[in-house]
């Protein structure tokens, strides 16, 4: 029969009140755990290398000695404390569906509460295992729930303390007031999870971000304040420590940034063979002649040209995406969004579905990087020559030189424009995306590989192979991918340096004017990936050059791995 409020607000008084006595046990234990010997190891601090291995194997460095009765008894509070408020969610769960009924979090598990022994020199990882994670499995939450207060977030308001900071971390200082979904890092936030596992890391350790700030200024823009224009990361992500710094110091909130800004030199040997060639020329200021070669006596080799390096400013980004932002921009509903990332990745944020009131998911995607070459102060003055290249990684051609597309050509090719036009007194931009194998990954990318070389390798089939693996031929979609110029404050695209209409597309769509492409020079095609352009080029793709038809792909064929000695 349908649950009564009496019942429900029965239920909810006693969870509370076991809330309370766990919170008071859990008290106990930090001021227990603060108070021990210098000879104690503190579970939740980073272990040994030495202790790690010692556990794997199952075993101890040391014999350890029973728990201590004040442990023992502390012990069997939290279980049966934990047991209690376990016992009454799944009774408020099932209850939850009645008319009016109050929905209450599921719990997988009770809290086991313990106390470190003052003789332990090893834990097992059980005991870390309840000394990280003391309360109940928490799979979800819901807006109305007891103690849930996000903090204020306003996407695209005027000033960060209006707009709010972004807090996504469940750590107990911060988890009440999240108001975004996912985990800082994007798929990096892994790598945290396994280290906090291993205890290699505390997952309670603040870092320190004296002396971080950035060395090149990224000033805000108009078009941070539109919810609009930005809807794909924070925009005030590279300045999280001094604008939210009494977020972070005096409210304790887990707050963490999303950019970071830096200067570098790069060296590529490809550039270093176009000054030698007099395509690029030393000027002491971006353009650098690199240190003298060395023998291994470390006298100076004076045989070799130590060849360039180039002075740039770079910017890395994560993902955080703004849902009803990148909902507008792929022309579908918040709802459907959010069903999507919840249902395609195996269900792996739940919140996407019961917290519709945070707005804001942090995916486990990669992030992209910014390279400017020249004065950075340029890229949003619109008196200035601006070159643009947007790359989507590709790490076989651009690391490993593979022959089998041009990506690495076409992106040397960029880098070298972009060092021209700075030169000449405008300013260059390259953002290398991670959305390698045209998003589809690098598996899919080489199953695919494996079936042309094996089905016959001509521009008639290139994107029919790619859609007989992935189902699509590109899942790049780069509704996103003009939030970065406007992020920079570009507000026009003097050269863009790409054959691709979905990117030019996309930056004319948001407001930004492009007044001149530039493709590929053929002499920078490799023989083999002559596939992948002809394939283009009939696509639709821009050419400055030679028209190619759907008759003439078939006269473009690749190599056959028969024909290269393996």
């Amino acid at each position: 029969m349908p649950a009564t409020d009496a019942v429900l607000t029965q239920i909810l008084a006693q969870l509370e009140a076991m809330q309370i006595q766990q919170q008071t046990m859990q008290a106990k234990l930090d001021s227990l755990s603060a108070g021990a010997t210098k000879h104690n190891e503190d579970p939740l601090e980073p272990r040994s290398d030495h202790d790690r291995r010692s556990n794997n194997l199952g075993g101890s460095s040391t014999p350890s000695t029973p728990t201590s009765p004040t442990s023992n008894e502390n012990a069997g509070q939290g279980g049966e404390a934990g047991g209690a408020i376990s016992a009454i969610a799944v009774a408020a769960a099932s209850l939850a569906a009645a008319p009016s009924g109050t929905r209450v979090p599921l719990s997988s598990s009770a809290p086991q509460v313990s106390v470190p022994s003052t003789k332990h020199t090893t834990t097992s990882d059980k005991e870390r295992e309840r000394l990280l994670y003391p309360g109940r499995v928490n799979l979800t939450t819901y807006p109305d729930q007891h103690g849930i207060l996000p903090h204020p977030l306003n996407w695209g308001a005027t000033d960060p303390k209006t707009r709010g900071p972004v807090i996504c971390s469940r750590l107990p200082s911060s988890i009440k007031h999240r108001n975004a979904l996912g985990a800082h890092s994007g798929s990096y936030s892994i790598y945290r999870a396994l280290s906090i596992a291993m205890g290699a890391l505390s997952p309670t350790h603040k870092p320190d971000y004296a002396l971080t700030e950035p060395p090149v200024t990224i000033p805000p823009q108009p078009s941070w304040y539109d919810p609009h224009k930005i809807v794909s990361f924070d925009p005030w992500g590279h300045l999280v420590p001094q604008v939210f710094n009494e977020e972070i110091e005096k409210l304790g909130l887990d707050v963490r940034p999303s950019i970071a800004v830096t200067k570098a030199h790069i060296k590529l040997s490809e550039l270093d063979d176009a000054a030698k060639r007099g395509d690029l020329q030393v000027d002491g200021k971006l353009v650098l002649e690199s240190a003298p070669l060395r023998n291994e006596d470390g006298s100076v080799r004076s045989d070799v040209s130590p060849g360039i390096e180039v002075a740039v400013s770079k910017a890395a980004v994560e993902p955080v995406w703004y849902l009803p932002g990148v909902a507008e921009r792929f022309g579908i509903s918040e709802s459907l969004l959010r069903r999507a990332l919840f249902e395609d990745t195996g269900g792996m944020y739940p919140e996407l579905i019961t917290r519709p009131d945070i707005k804001v998911f942090l995916p486990p995607i990669g992030n992209f990087t910014v390279y400017i070459f020249g004065n950075p102060e340029y890229v949003s003055d619109e008196s200035k020559e601006l070159t643009l290249r947007v790359h989507d990684e590709c790490n076989g051609s651009d690391v490993f030189g593979s022959d089998i597309c041009t990506c690495k050509p076409y992106l040397i090719y960029a880098i070298e424009e972009c060092i021209r036009g700075a030169q000449r007194g405008g300013v260059g931009v390259v953002v290398y995306f991670r959305k390698e194998g045209r998003a589809l990954g690098e598996v899919t990318k080489y199953l695919v590989y494996n079936l042309r070389k094996r089905g016959g390798d001509s521009a008639d089939r290139y994107f029919k192979s790619t859609e007989l693996i992935a189902g699509v031929k590109d899942m790049r979609f780069q509704a996103l991918m003009p939030d970065v110029l406007h992020w920079l404050g570009i507000k026009k695209v003097d050269r863009m340096v790409s054959m691709s209409d979905m990117k030019y597309d996309a930056v004319v769509k948001s407001g930004i004017p492009i007044l001149v492409r530039y493709d590929i020079p053929d002499h920078l095609i490799p023989p083999d990936s002559r596939v992948e352009i002809d394939a283009k080029i009939a696509a639709g793709y821009f050419s400055s050059g030679r028209k190619i038809t759907e008759a003439d792909l078939v006269k473009t064929v690749g190599r056959t791995w028969e024909e290269t000695e393996h």
